[in-house]
């Protein structure tokens, strides 16, 4: 095979890359970048917990029991559909579904949802509230799937628009246990075997830094991190790293910045 074609048929060929995501949400972003003739590191910096407060569960099933007042039911991530998914069956005919990105309508759509509301060009809400089934939604009743916390800012937005909004959370973030072994990563950073780090959350940055410690940040600011929202990349110029790369949105979104910035010559 010449340079040329196997550059075009696995143009990250001797590239290693760092998955942080959580361990469930990994693995078809990894296979790409197999696929693409890289190397995947996973290293989880989130974890995905169950609900814990009884109070929390309690609410959760009160919700999932009267889903059938809602108009639309919205999900934050795959890790939501995950979680939320199994105890709506079957959904009622009327609800209708929104997710925030690709990868979350992916997996909506594995769940057997076929008619998803979701943005193509972003992953955010921004983009989803851009979409004109949101637009008018003036006692619409909502509910939000989501992990403990999170940003305000759609519940927020539908309220203002006149919709009736509930915050369903159905599972709790936390990072890896201090105990986390990251001897692999400063291996690989020794003998030039980590190329990139991809980081999907601000969250996750900042758990990646407290998991490194000060012996990781020297390397981890010299090394290429791939961050698919404008906001990731702004927190993580605000941490200090000098090598941030913003891509498109969700899985395909990362692969494509990878592999761009592999052929423009690393």
């Amino acid at each position: 095979m010449t340079q040329s074609s196997s550059s075009a048929t696995d143009p990250l060929a001797g590239i290693h890359v760092v998955v942080t995501r959580p361990r469930a949400q990994a693995g078809r972003l990894a296979a790409l970048i197999e696929q693409a003739g890289g190397h995947a590191i996973l290293f989880p910096v989130i974890e995905i917990l169950p609900i814990a407060e009884p109070a929390q569960q309690k609410r959760l099933a009160a919700q999932l029991s009267r889903l059938s007042e809602f108009d639309f039911a919205v999900f934050i991530s795959p890790t939501a559909v995950r979680q939320a998914m199994p105890m709506i069956a079957p959904p009622p005919v009327h609800l209708r579904f929104a997710a925030i990105g690709s990868g979350t309508a992916r997996e909506l759509r594995r769940m057997g949802i076929v008619d998803v509301i979701a943005p193509e060009t972003a992953g955010d809400s921004e983009a989803l509230l851009a979409l004109p089934e949101l637009e008018k939604v003036a006692g619409r009743r909502v509910v939000i799937f989501r992990g403990e916390g999170g940003r305000d800012l759609l519940g927020e937005t539908l309220t203002r628009r006149g919709a009736e909004v509930e915050f369903a959370e159905c599972y709790r973030r936390a990072k890896p246990d201090a105990g986390a072994d990251t001897t692999p990563l400063f291996d690989a950073w020794r003998n030039d075997r980590l190329h990139a780090v991809i980081v999907t959350s601000s969250e996750g940055l900042g758990n990646l830094l407290e998991m490194l410690g000060d012996g990781g940040r020297a390397p981890l600011a010299k090394t290429p991190v791939f961050v698919p929202h404008p906001r990731i990349a702004e927190v993580a110029r605000e941490r200090g790293l000098r090598s941030v790369v913003l891509t498109g949105p969700g899985d395909d979104g990362l692969l494509r910045g990878l592999v761009e910035w592999a052929r423009a010559g690393k």
